[in-house]
């Protein structure tokens, strides 16, 4: 059975999937789970500054019922009624509370000495009216009396926008009514947000002025955080939109947050926007990350399995593909060695003949027949070295004239480019060439000193195919001449011999081509063609199934 090469990626792929989705849902309901603290830490933070400022606003309510069913505000009065009301400024974030009448502009005089009468140190009202006409709202006491607060004294109210639109929201509706963003008189660096709630006193149908309480925005918002707990949320209070310019004040997380919610609070009939922010790095839960690496290490343990397993099939299957080609080139190597075999047994046979119808006695039969043999031999050793490849045709010319050159040495010339010949022509070749020089070296150059045999080669023109089909590889021929001089004259009445037919005939029927034999009375000349194969490797012819067998 064949495994796909890509299963193990889809069983790996599978898994990380099936864990990818599994920490998407851990993490969307830790997501979740910080979204519903981060709603409910707001909700508990807008609900303590609520109560903060519904306390002050208390505190106001009862300061302008006292101060209204009264003539006239003293400081006695004002103070007792501060002790009563036992004000925690250090936790709410409050300055104090103050008393702010509300005068007309041509009175100032008459009132800066009426005050001065019960406070000496009375500064002046500050900034200076510009006009006798209209109102004037200056702070005229403040509670706890502290150097920092004495500041605040003689500072007119309506002299700010801010503070005048609350004074006169709060006179309007007769309810206490915050200001917006402002920076206190007591402030030293003039940079601390605050802002204040008024309170209008009214006697009668008249206003007689107002009781207030300034509150530092950084104080009041963390005595509302710390009544919460420690947190690792941040925290930005806005007056009204959440925009950077109406900002309050931040108790920030560091960077940028990853997640807010937003609340809104209502302090004193002013709307402020409180938002809770959420700067941790964004990186998976320990749920996830346990999850994420258990899921992967899983997906490739499955993944080396089901790639084993795949390697194996193939591997088994490339192992019966192996032993069914080797079970191929053995035959096909029988039958190679069956068709050679026969084709040797064939060329002696025709040799045999050959030389018993030529020989004239015994001993000359066997000398011929003994010759010829060990020319087959020699050729037959040469292409054993080269594994029955394509074999070098000076190697061939050398191996037939070995014991010739021996003792003749330079009488023998060789001439030619590289060119290589296939193993049955070799053979051909190799008989043609002995029976060649052994007719030199009984009847011709080689016979007598002086005498000399010059073989040439060449490439000749390429083939354009072999009609029998049976010559695959060759690309080309070879043309051989072998040429002697300085031998004896040749006869012009020579008998034919055994040589000549086996040139003519048996050589020139293996090789396919003719052979031109030429008795000049100068010397032999032969001319032969040998066909030049292509050098190709040994391959079985693949089949079809064995095509789809291949290693991962």
């Amino acid at each position: 059975m064949l495994y796909p090469r890509a299963i193990p990626l889809a069983i790996f792929l599978a898994i990380a999937a099936i864990t990818a989705l599994s920490v998407f849902a851990i993490e969307s309901n830790a997501r979740a789970r910080e979204g519903a603290q981060m709603r409910a830490y707001a909700q508990g933070v807008a609900a303590a500054l609520d109560r903060s400022g519904s306390g002050f606003a208390s505190y106001l309510r009862a300061g302008a019922a006292l101060f209204a069913s009264l003539g006239e505000v003293s400081p006695e009065t004002f103070d007792n009624f501060v002790r009563v009301l036992k004000l925690n400024t250090e936790y709410s974030g409050a300055e104090g509370i103050g008393w702010i009448p509300v005068i007309e502009a041509r009175d100032l005089p008459a009132f800066i000495a009426a005050t001065r009468k019960s406070q000496p140190s009375y500064p002046d009202v500050y900034p200076a009216p510009t006009s006798s006409i209209g109102r004037i709202a200056p702070v005229a006491m403040f509670a706890p009396a502290t150097a920092l607060n004495r500041r605040a004294l003689g500072y007119d109210m309506y002299s700010d926008p801010n503070r005048a639109a609350a004074m006169a929201e709060a006179e309007l509706n007769l309810r206490p009514a915050a200001s917006g963003r402002i920076i206190l008189m007591q402030e030293t660096s003039g940079t601390a947000p605050a802002f204040a709630i008024y309170m209008p006193v009214v006697r009668g149908n008249r206003l007689a002025g107002f009781v207030y309480t300034p509150l530092r925005a950084r104080e009041f918002l963390s005595a509302a955080i710390d009544r919460q707990g420690e947190h690792r949320f941040g925290v930005r209070l806005y007056d009204g939109e959440v925009d950077t310019g109406h900002l309050l004040v931040a108790r920030s997380v560091g960077g940028a947050p990853r997640a807010t919610v937003e609340q809104a609070v209502n302090i004193a009939d002013r709307k402020l926007m409180l938002v809770v922010e959420n700067g941790e790095a964004n990186v998976l839960s320990p749920l996830s990350m346990v999850t994420l690496v258990f899921g992967l290490a899983l997906a490739s343990l499955l993944m080396l399995l089901a790639r084993l397993l795949t390697q194996q099939a193939f591997e088994d299957q490339a192992r019966l593909a192996f032993f069914e080609e080797q079970h191929s080139i053995r035959n096909s190597l029988t039958r190679e060695l069956n068709h050679r075999v026969k084709n040797t047994l064939a060329n002696v046979l025709s040799i045999l003949s050959l030389t018993r119808r030529r020989a004239t006695s015994l001993d000359d039969f066997a000398d011929s027949l003994q010759g010829r043999i060990r020319a087959l031999s020699a050729t037959h050793d040469l292409l054993t070295v080269t594994e029955w490849g394509t074999t070098p045709i000076r190697a061939v010319i050398e191996a037939e004239l070995q014991h010739f050159r021996e003792v003749l040495g330079e009488d023998i010339l060789l001439e030619g480019p590289d060119l290589e010949l296939a193993p049955n022509d070799a053979l051909s070749f190799g008989l043609a060439v002995h029976e060649l020089a052994t007719n030199a070296a009984k009847y011709g150059a080689l016979s007598v000193p002086g005498g000399q045999v010059t073989i040439r080669w060449q490439r000749g023109p390429e083939r354009a195919g072999d009609p029998s089909g049976e010559a695959a590889g060759e690309i080309s021929w070879a043309e051989v001449e072998w040429q002697e001089v300085g031998g004896p004259p040749v006869a012009a009445d020579r008998r034919r011999g055994f040589g000549t037919d086996l040139i003519e005939k048996v050589v020139a029927h293996e090789l396919r081509q003719p052979v031109k034999l030429d008795f000049a009375p100068g010397g032999v000349r032969c001319v032969l063609r040998v066909p030049v194969r292509r050098p190709v490797g040994f391959r079985i012819r693949e089949r079809e199934r064995d095509r789809r067998v291949r290693k991962p």
